[in-house]
């Protein structure tokens, strides 16, 4: 399953790459680098993939138009695929809430209260926690790529985002 996912991240790769025909400097490939790769600090600060590229990106928007390129695509990734992950994580509500209240219907047995565990709709928990992990992974890898695609002097579209910023 994820080498499938692994290779149609690369085929949005390839399709998805912008070169920029101006003479870069190499602080810019760095600083659009970097861009992209703060998205990983939501590993340090709750909403890091947010505020990290939008601070970076607000303060060279100015510098030059490939890191004002750049900055908007970070920015738009990351605001699309937490929108997505927090979606996907409503989406478990009503699951995960089933499967505990169901576990009521027994209270009117006051002779041993026992809590029968059951896991009718422990399906519906995991599915739809494999694909929040699988929407996990494919933003660290895309991350990745278009870090390396911006150390390269190229403007990486993410696929699948929703421009906020224009």
């Amino acid at each position: 399953m994820y080498c499938i996912v692994l290779s149609f991240i690369y085929i949005f790769a390839l399709l998805s790459t912008k070169k920029n025909n101006t003479m870069l400097t190499q602080n810019e490939k760095n600083t659009s680098f970097l861009i992209h790769l703060s998205a990983y600090l939501s590993f340090v600060f709750p909403f890091g993939s947010i505020i990290g590229p939008l601070i970076m990106w607000s303060v060279n928007k100015d510098k030059s138009s490939y890191l004002d390129e750049n900055g908007k695509e970070a920015v738009n990734f990351n605001l699309s695929y937490t929108l997505y992950i927090f979606v996907l994580g409503l989406l478990s509500l009503p699951f995960a809430f089933g499967s505990f209240f169901r576990n009521f219907r027994y209270i009117d047995d006051f002779d041993g209260f026992n809590f029968h565990l059951n896991f009718d709709n422990l399906f519906g928990v995991l599915s739809l926690a494999s694909l929040i992990s699988i929407v996990g992974i494919v933003k660290f890898v895309l991350v990745l790529v278009a870090a390396i695609k911006a150390s390269r002097g190229e403007v990486y579209q993410y696929p699948l985002t929703i421009n906020f910023v224009k």
